[in-house]
């Protein structure tokens, strides 16, 4: 499953959500508002910075609302 890490308000965040429950896709959202998500993300990604997918199964990590898409479409297929 995937982990998405945004915050609420952000337009890109947004976007990639939308794209997300648009097309039935489960995903975990993880708020970087949270002091301990935040932390976890700059491990992970290396910045802080959102939206940033990581997807365990496949240990692809990607931030870019646009390429994040572009990569859940091509895993949907």
């Amino acid at each position: 499953m995937y982990e998405l890490y945004v915050l609420e308000n952000c337009p890109y965040s947004i976007k990639v959500m939308n794209y997300l429950e648009k097309n039935n896709i489960k995903y975990v959202k993880k708020l970087i508002s949270e002091k301990d998500t935040l932390e976890e993300l700059i491990v992970l990604g290396g910045k802080e910075q959102v939206p940033f997918l990581y997807d365990k199964a496949r240990n692809v990590k990607m931030y870019e609302s646009d390429e994040i898409v572009k990569y859940i479409e091509k895993m949907s297929r």
